[in-house]
Parts: structure tokens; sequence; C-alpha cells
């Protein structure tokens, strides 16, 4: 929210720099940040360059033609601005995906009053990516070991794709039962306020830097909006 208030160009450097790379260098994951981070952003980053340097409305200075498109430099500048604000939105996914292990997550927000409902969802959805990655993993590995031939041309790995998808999905279905049934027998749903025996530590400079991170985004969209942010680049 804070890249695309401030917009242009230095202010969502300065929030990636300052809000991403520099707490991924602290957290010694800035080499899995860089990587995760490209690999993330790189598709859409190549459409929204595509899309609005040929396609932006009203540019006049013509950097090359190619029939009936035509690449502005307007458009280029304007897909810039684009293309560092989702290098801030993916970085800071990230580097929470990275830093973050989703049971302390899932316990500090239960501490904080939300439903355990809901703090298993959230555990969930970070979770599912990764476990259904690691379990694609093993049962490509195990199919190889039975003479699937995954390699090769690229009908050889499409026709490879179809005997993974099926365990991939029925593991995953068989998981979902699996931890509910576990969830029930722990009484997961029964009324009123858990006691928790542990939950993160939380001091007293991470709460003043929460609050005046939360507190410094309406005052970034009130003072785009107010017109106060031209003079940046």
């Amino acid at each position: 929210m804070a890249a695309v208030a401030v917009g242009g160009f230095v202010g969502p450097l300065l929030l990636v720099a300052l809000g991403v790379v520099l707490p991924a260098v602290l957290a010694g994951v800035i080499g899995q940040l860089a990587r995760l981070t490209l690999l993330l952003s790189l598709p859409i980053a190549i459409s929204a360059v595509l899309v609005n340097v040929f396609f932006f409305p009203g540019g006049e200075t013509v950097l090359l033609r190619l029939g009936p498109i035509t690449a502005t430099a307007e458009g280029l500048v304007f897909a810039l601005e684009i293309l560092v604000r989702i290098l801030a939105i993916s970085g800071a996914i990230t580097l929470f995906y990275l830093t973050t292990r989703p049971a302390e997550l899932v316990v500090d927000l239960e501490r904080r009053g939300v439903s355990p409902r809901v703090a298993f969802v959230a555990s969930a959805s970070v979770q599912t990516v990764p476990a259904m990655v690691e379990r694609a993993g093993q049962i490509t590995a195990a199919q190889r070991a039975r003479g699937l031939d995954t390699e090769g041309s690229a009908w050889r790995r499409v026709r490879g794709i179809v005997p993974i998808v099926g365990p991939v999905i029925l593991g995953a279905i068989g998981e979902v039962e699996e931890r509910t049934m576990a969830l029930e027998a722990r009484g997961f749903t029964r009324p009123g306020r858990r006691t928790l025996l542990w939950w993160p530590p939380d001091s007293a400079w991470e709460r003043v830097l929460r609050w005046a991170v939360a507190l410094a985004v309406p005052v970034l969209i009130v003072a785009r909006v107010a017109g106060w942010l031209t003079w940046l680049p």
C-alpha cells in the first residue's frame, strides 16, 4: 500500500531498501529473497512492461515502431514505475514468507484474540504451496523409479504431468481429512478462549515499529491525495 501511495521511483525504492532489503540482510535470507522475488514478479513484470511500453495511452515521444505498435517514452517511464511497485510488493510478501513460521503466526494471532478458525485458515494458506511442491517432488521421484519418463521432449513432459497431478490432488485431500480429524480430537471446535502455553516474544521496540509502520501508511495516502509528494521523482 505504501509503494502504491508514494508512487514514482524514489519512494518505492526507499521502501524496498529499508523495509525489505535491510530486514532480509539482518535475517540472513537476502539470497533466497532475491531469487524468490524475481521468480514471483518476473511474469507480472514482463506483461506490465510490454503492455505499458507499447499500449500506453497518450504517449507522444516515439521510441520504436513495430508495424501498428508504437513504443513511447511515457509508456516506458510508467512501466518502470509499475515495475518498482511490483518489486516492493513481491519482496515484502516473500520476506514475510521467509521469516515468519506458520506455527508462530497462528499462536500469536490467537493470543491477540483472533478466532482459532481464522488463524488456522491463515496457517493453512501459508503452508499449502510449499507442502504441495514437496509432495509433487516426492511423487515425481516415485514415478521415475517406476519408469515414468518426465524428461526429454515437450510432449513427453506434458504426458508425464498427468500421473503426477492425480496423486498430488488426492494426497492433499487425504491430508486435509487427516488434519481435520486430528484437530477435532484435540478439541479445536470447542467454544471459549484457549489457554496458550507459549507465544512468540514481542519486545517494546517491535511494537513501536509496527505501530509506526501502520500509522505511516494512511499518512502517505493522505499526502499522495493532497499532492504533497509531487516533488518525489
